[in-house]
């Protein structure tokens, strides 16, 4: 009988995880967000965990601009977005160095970042965790030229 117990305490656990997750990220003071990048402007929609102190912080980043998040300094290559006829899909192409104490900077993740699967290609840090959302314009999208 203690093993349904044991399954339910870990299944409650597991919930209380994801909802915390999920729960948007307080306010922080405007020195620490990095500048905000137009609707229109290519990139990708990035969150980012502080183990540390429990918070969520969502930040814009630019194609080939370097954001910084804590001691991470992260950089996007590229974001591909699937069209609206194909299952919803962003992808990011990241590259994120630590600027450790000693300012060496070491290359923590180089490579593609999948928004439905962050789990399948992520960020390995003690402190903190990064994971694609969303593109901030769709690669492959046609111009409007509806006039």
């Amino acid at each position: 009988m203690s093993v349904p117990i044991a399954i339910s305490s870990l299944s409650i656990c597991t919930a209380v995880a994801i909802t915390m997750l999920a729960l948007p990220a307080t306010a922080q003071s405007s020195r620490d967000e990095p500048p905000l990048v137009p609707p229109s402007a290519p990139g990708a929609v990035l969150q980012g965990l502080d183990k540390v102190t429990a918070r969520i912080s969502t930040f814009p980043v630019a194609t080939d601009e370097e954001v910084s998040f804590g001691t991470l300094s992260i950089r996007v290559r590229a974001c591909h977005k699937t069209p609206p006829t194909e299952p919803p899909e962003s992808t990011a192409f990241l590259e994120i160095t630590d600027t450790r104490l000693d300012g060496d900077p070491i290359e923590l993740f180089s490579g593609w970042m999948f928004a439905s699967s962050p789990a399948l290609s992520a960020l390995e840090h003690a402190v903190y965790d990064v994971w694609v959302v969303d593109c901030m314009k769709a690669s492959n999208s046609s111009p409007d030229n509806s006039g």
